[in-house]
């Protein structure tokens, strides 16, 4: 059961691209959309939480979440953005090499060490993401630039994981991701209002659209997947949200009629064994961290 469970999360969290690609509403504002309507399904948790653990829960725990929310922000801004530039299995693909950036992160922040493999897995899958890179420049197909805004995003997303870490000390996790959420989504709202226009607000389709972009990939598969590891190995549920990008691409083809090309599989094959060796790679404990 916690294996279909992660499976069922990692599908859920691969539909996020899609749904970005779906929606004609501004990147700014379909981000700002997003985090508003996943805080207000998530309401009813976190009342429950603050009944549980209010007096736990400080004034320094809110302050303490408005630089992830930032980061969190900035990192969504950018994914809605980077999406609509590239291949939906190529955005998909380079979004979460989370594990292969969280190492550096956690060593500058908490002073974590990064062991040879870790390095080593790291360049391998940099490596591959390079040669993809300049295949989509010199065939003048694709588009470098798109590939270079997801990977901003991929490292803005690892930040906010490694400040996650920095933050455990919360009296529950929900404490701690739903204020997140709720001020990332203000963050968005002021950089959104001068294209606050582009919102279709008489579009059926355009609402259900965002709702599903937040229920499905930020709710369901955010907390399918936050479930996982807690019963699951964290070697295991990252290796597996690698995957995302296969069940991407085949929405993409389906929906869009997006074919890779040849370079696409060699060099998404270096990337992943790339990331396999920096997730097995890892200790006991900083495994759970990706």
């Amino acid at each position: 059961m916690r294996y279909l469970l992660l499976f069922l999360g990692v599908i859920a969290c691969s539909t996020s691209a899609i749904f970005i690609r779906l929606s004609a509403t501004d990147p700014f504002v379909l981000t700002a959309a997003r985090l508003s309507i996943a805080v207000v399904l998530l309401a009813p948790v976190l009342r429950v939480q603050l009944q549980r653990h209010g007096a736990a829960f400080t004034r320094d725990h809110v302050r303490r979440t408005r630089l992830p929310a930032l980061v969190l922000a900035l990192h969504l801004m950018s994914w809605s953005e980077g999406a609509r530039m590239t291949a939906v299995v190529q955005a998909s693909l380079i979004v979460n090499l989370v594990p292969i950036a969280v190492p550096f992160f956690l060593h500058g922040l908490a002073k974590e060490r990064i062991n040879r493999a870790e390095v080593a897995g790291t360049f391998l899958a940099i490596a591959g993401l390079v040669a993809l890179t300049l295949r989509d420049a010199l065939a003048g197909r694709g588009s470098p630039a798109g590939n270079a805004v997801c990977f901003l995003s991929m490292l803005l997303f690892a930040l906010y994981l490694a400040l996650g870490r920095r933050n455990r000390d919360f009296p529950s996790v929900w404490l701690y991701v739903i204020p997140v959420y709720g001020h990332a989504a203000l963050i968005c709202l002021v950089a959104a209002l001068p294209r606050i226009h582009t919102l279709a607000l008489n579009s059926g389709r355009e609402w259900s659209i965002l709702f599903a972009l937040a229920a499905i990939p930020t709710v369901c598969g955010h907390s399918l997947l936050n479930a996982s590891m807690r019963r699951i190995r964290g070697q295991v549920v990252s290796l597996c949200n690698v995957s995302q990008f296969v069940f991407a691409g085949l929405m993409g083809y389906l929906l869009f009629g997006e074919v890779p090309h040849g370079v696409f599989y060699v060099a998404s094959a270096v990337i992943v064994i790339g990331v396999a060796i920096v997730v097995l790679a890892a200790p006991a404990e900083a495994a759970d961290r990706a």
